[in-house]
């Protein structure tokens, strides 16, 4: 993403436009309208259930509204209103460099398309997105932080940009051994990432449909393995792309933090549940990090004259440009 400069740092960004999809949901099986609309200052992303009382449908796209994180990350807010499968959308609102926008959705779940964050960054860089007069405001690692957890691992640890390392090993499978490392300053999101597919196990479909999920999971949706086998007629579109979706996770999951972390992520074996305690196990270490304001090319920090204090006011003659492009 091409950063604007303001003279207090990045700006915020919201779509230039409304955009709509229509799908279904991957465990609920269940036919689903998206609607996803600009977004006001400082709002951060919030979802709103259409098919449920007044009132009671607005969700905050936060760490802390996280309640369930095994097979997908489920959100919740006060009044028990859930959404569910959020981490492909929220992955390609920050790679997009979108910071507040309304989802708008009929059902319990957001649509799986296609399996990746493709069709969202493709409708976002289409429409463009728009600066606005806030500041972007991020959090720079200050010591290095560590979760372990029956074999997985994650991890941040300083770092001048933003970085994520990712290693994965599913033995006995075509998948094998993959890691992958992503910077938003080298690599291009929707070239490198938001086109990798999630992915599942055929041995394990009988499994999760009796528990009822994946109602909605298909060659079309899903890369199944096999063994030393790929079922899909498609071919892979990374030759690494099973890790490539880790990593496109981790970034949906932890972008739920609600702004960027400047520190080199580091995370073996993640999935959405240890993203979601990792989350949380930072935030409780408020000795090792500090609230900044962006650097506009690179993300590096720019110390606030006081780090505790995440309040900033907008930037004097801030002018309106529409912008196109992705990290």
């Amino acid at each position: 993403m091409i950063a604007i400069k303001s003279r207090r740092g990045v700006l915020q960004r919201t779509l230039a436009n409304p955009v709509r999809y229509q799908g279904i949901g991957l465990h609920s099986g269940k036919k689903v309208v998206m609607r996803i609309y600009p977004g006001n200052e400082n709002q951060g992303i919030v979802f709103l259930r259409k098919d449920v009382g007044p009132g009671r449908g607005l969700i905050k796209a936060r760490w802390n509204n996280v309640v369930t994180s095994s097979l997908c990350t489920v959100i919740r807010n006060r009044f028990g209103t859930s959404i569910s499968t959020i981490e492909h959308l929220m992955a390609a609102f920050y790679g997009c460099g979108i910071d507040n926008a309304l989802v708008e959705v009929d059902g319990p779940e957001v649509p799986i398309m296609d399996g990746s964050a493709l069709a969202y960054t493709a409708a976002f860089r289409h429409v463009g997105t728009l600066q606005q007069n806030n500041v972007r405001s991020g959090i720079r690692i200050l010591r290095p932080i560590e979760i372990r957890d029956n074999g997985k691992y994650a991890a941040i640890i300083p770092s001048d940009t933003i970085q994520l390392s990712i290693k994965i090993d599913f033995p006995n499978t075509i998948i094998g051994k993959q890691t992958y490392t992503f910077q938003p300053v080298n690599n291009d999101f929707y070239t490198d990432i938001a086109k990798a597919r999630t992915f599942g196990f055929s041995n394990q479909i009988t499994i999760l449909k009796k528990q009822g999920l994946i109602k909605g999971g298909s060659l079309q949706n899903a890369i199944l393995v096999n063994g030393y086998h790929i079922v899909n007629k498609e071919r892979l579109r990374y030759q690494d792309e099973f890790v490539r979706h880790k990593m496109l996770d981790c970034i949906g999951d932890l972008s739920l933090f609600g702004m960027p972390i400047i520190g080199h992520f580091i995370a073996i074996k993640p999935g959405h549940e240890l993203n979601n305690h990792f989350m949380r196990h930072l935030y409780r270490q408020r000795d090792a990090w500090s609230y900044i304001t962006l650097d506009p090319l690179n993300a590096r920090p720019i110390p606030n004259h006081n780090d505790n204090d995440n309040n900033h006011a907008p930037p004097p003659h801030s002018t309106t440009k529409k912008q196109t492009t992705c990290y």
